[in-house]
């Protein structure tokens, strides 16, 4: 007797580990997952600030201004 699946399925690899997989490390992995996403964005945020430059000055406040560096040195 072989296991017993809940519907029929096609037999089929797939990448993502089949059609009702359960890692048993599923929880450590999004850790990982989300922390390597966060520190990815927040090295992209900080190149992205760093060099933002805008020739004219804005007509009213922007939320970018509280970053980006060239507010930064004005105050």
């Amino acid at each position: 007797m072989g296991a017993v699946t809940r519907f029929p399925y096609p037999k089929v690899w797939a990448p993502s580990g089949g059609w009702w997989s359960q890692p048993k490390a599923w929880k450590s992995n999004t850790i990982v997952a989300a922390l390597g996403m966060t520190v990815t964005m927040a090295a992209i945020w900080k190149v992205s600030a760093n060099k933002e430059r805008r020739y004219q000055q804005p007509t009213r406040w922007i939320p970018s201004m509280m970053w980006a560096k060239q507010f930064k040195e004005q105050q």
